[in-house]
């Protein structure tokens, strides 16, 4: 089997995902991944589909991943790997559609408005 390509998405975070069999290394913009998600929370969401399927030690990935903040990019690289594994393996679908890991997030942030504040935000309001 050679390499498996995907992407996710999630806010304006890309991650573009290359999925091969090995040993369970995980490469995130050519930085292990503990280093570039420092936080267990982060660590959890990039590892999920992995654990759901029960393949931790069966395949090498190798992500590049640009846009958004850390909470996002996770997000996006969960959901390539996701699509990854269906790929894969047929099977793995049964285990994380239930998760909703095979969802594309469609939340976006809201634009401003002109004369507001904010996307919803006003600006004070004055009687007189």
């Amino acid at each position: 089997m050679e390499v498996v390509h995907k992407i996710g998405r999630r806010k304006t975070a890309v991650a573009r995902v290359y999925v091969t069999p090995g040993t369970g290394s995980i490469t995130v913009n050519k930085k292990d991944f503990n280093t570039y998600f420092p936080t267990p929370t982060l660590q959890y969401k990039v590892k999920q589909p992995f654990a759901l399927t029960s393949t931790e030690d069966a395949y090498d990935v190798k992500v590049n991943v640009y846009g958004g903040g850390a909470t996002g990019q996770a997000e996006a690289v969960r959901l390539a790997i996701s699509r990854a594994l269906c790929e894969i393996d047929a099977e793995h679908r049964l285990s994380l559609k239930p998760e909703g890991l095979l969802t594309r997030d469609p939340r976006m942030v809201e634009r401003k408005k002109f004369g507001q504040k904010k996307a919803r935000k006003k600006f004070q309001f004055s009687k007189r």
